[in-house]
């Protein structure tokens, strides 16, 4: 590498931007190893448990709009549901009006499952993200929020 672009590099590696991805890329991956290693003590994977909380939360839902939801291909999805509903974790409930749809319910041994995780799933996330007070929480929360609706208007525009 000559000077000049040596030079250049190193310019561009000290870019707050450069820097901000790299930082956040780095703390992503670090706290979401750590959650992946709680769920998969549980018998459960990232996408298992996320599937099964947002049933927990929000009722059943259909299949087609769970992926939208937690950010998963719609072939992934099924597989998923597939996985869930064998341990009788979850349910199908055709739609009585439209047989193109189908709901995804958490059953009542998924509810007692989840019920037995959150105490101690919750007291994880807490003592990972106490690396930051709560003020810096709140802070970050919201230059999170907004780096995030700024992204994602990138996009549309």
């Amino acid at each position: 590498m000559d000077q000049k672009r040596k030079e250049q590099y190193i310019e561009k590696k000290q870019d707050p931007s450069l820097k901000l991805f790299v930082v956040l890329s780095k703390a992503y991956r670090s706290v979401f190893d750590q959650v992946a290693k709680d769920i998969k003590s549980h018998g459960l994977n990232t996408t298992d448990f996320a599937v099964m909380e947002l049933l927990y939360h929000k009722g059943e839902q259909p299949l087609q709009k769970i992926g939208d939801r937690i950010l998963l291909a719609s072939g992934s999805i099924t597989y998923v549901v597939d996985k869930l509903e064998k341990k009788e974790l979850v349910k199908r409930i055709p739609c009585p009006n439209d047989r193109r749809i189908t709901y995804a319910s958490i059953t009542e041994k998924g509810e007692t499952l989840l019920n037995d995780i959150f105490p101690a799933h919750w007291r994880q996330i807490e003592a990972i993200m106490d690396g930051l007070d709560e003020q810096e929480k709140l802070q970050t929360i919201q230059l999170l929020k907004q780096l995030g609706v700024y992204a994602d208007d990138l996009e549309r525009n």
